[in-house]
């Protein structure tokens, strides 16, 4: 079967190969000549014979909208486009709709593999017709994993529904991945557990907690025991944030995979507004003194082993807040917090004023 592919990047260069091991023939066109087999996207189209199944393997958003638009320009009626980027799901019903009205199919296909599709396969999760997934089923057996294809492989539903299925998948990677790495933290806070990365590989076999993200982690530990040199600012890709924007329309409760993705959110501050907000509001009602951005990196330097107890913290911290001395001091400042403005709810914090007499 002929193939056109558009994206030949980490993973779609891979893609290209495993398909091409598999006895197809691909074209493939990439913004860089080096990898590219043709120089444009008409030469693309003009290389394949009808009807036509081409392959979209860009970054999502305007890219693939664009990509998309112009294969529009280019296909004829009864060829077919395949999204495999990642896509949101709500695009692809765009897409699709636009394609349909010059008589082009469309499919959309959420697809899991990273560097490693190349040699594991690739799980794939598709959305559109019954006739347009059969039509492109030789290329999708050649990309899956061998063995049944329904352990690597989904007809999800309709437009958008493979992208909507590897939205989810990519949420539940963040919950699992950073279950995996408070994991790794606690384990390398507690001074008894001598081989951190040798517990993480024990687990690999006969645990419920196994899986292909646990042996990666392994792999990563073997590679580098303490992380060195390894900043923890992580980012996303956009389907975690998706996927907690989806379960609050459909109101279903996600704390894992909200509180992950909000973990990748504090990873990228230098240092945090909300924390700092607490701090300010510690000081306030409990008259503890503010301490300044270079007091607190000095704390987190000598406590950069992890305190042992809640109790060591407060001790820590409390050579720097300064809490007040004696009891007429901590009501001194009392009053002036209550002197700052009205409360929360009806009335002053301050003094109660005097009530008018009633009218006779």
């Amino acid at each position: 079967m002929q193939l056109g592919l558009i994206g030949l990047g980490k993973m779609g260069g891979n893609m290209r190969e495993r398909i091409r091991r598999a006895g197809h023939e691909v074209v493939g066109y990439d913004r860089n000549p080096e990898v590219s087999d043709v120089k444009t996207l008409a030469a693309l189209v003009k290389k394949l014979d009808a009807p036509r199944v081409v392959w979209v393997m860009v970054p999502a958003g305007d890219p693939t909208r664009e990509t998309v638009a112009r294969l529009g320009e280019l296909l004829d009626k009864g060829d077919l486009v395949i999204d495999g980027g990642n896509s949101r799901f709500t695009d692809d019903i765009e897409n699709e709709k636009a394609l349909r009205a010059k008589g082009i199919g469309y499919l959309d296909c959420g697809v899991s593999g990273g560097i490693w599709g190349l040699e594991n396969g690739y799980g794939l999760m598709v959305g559109g017709t019954k006739a347009n997934v059969a039509k492109a089923m030789p290329i999708f057996d050649a990309l899956r994993p061998e063995g049944p294809r329904d352990e690597g492989f989904v007809h999800a539903g309709d437009i958008g529904a493979g992208h909507y299925v590897k939205m989810v998948h990519n949420g539940i990677e963040y919950g699992l991945m950073h279950a995996y790495a408070e994991g790794f933290e606690l384990l390398e806070k507690k001074d008894i557990v001598k081989d951190v990365p040798g517990s993480f590989k024990a687990w690999s076999r006969g645990t419920v907690v196994r899986s292909w993200l646990l042996d990666l982690m392994v792999k990563a530990l073997e590679e580098n025991p303490q992380l060195e040199d390894v900043s923890d600012y992580t980012a996303d890709s956009g389907e975690g944030r998706w996927t907690v924007e989806e379960g609050i329309a459909n109101s279903v409760p996600m704390p894992v995979i909200a509180a992950s993705l909000f973990a990748r959110f504090a990873s990228r501050q230098e240092s945090s507004p909300t924390m700092q907000a607490v701090a300010a509001l510690r000081g306030q009602f409990g008259g503890h003194q503010v301490m300044t951005t270079a007091e607190g990196d000095k704390l987190r330097d000598e406590t950069a082993a992890g305190p042992k107890t809640a109790e060591a913290t407060v001790v820590k911290a409390a050579t720097k807040e300064k809490p007040p001395a004696t009891a007429n001091e901590a009501a001194a400042k009392g009053r002036k917090a209550a002197a700052a403005g009205p409360s929360s709810g009806s009335g002053s914090t301050g003094d109660t004023p005097k009530r008018a007499p009633k009218k006779a």
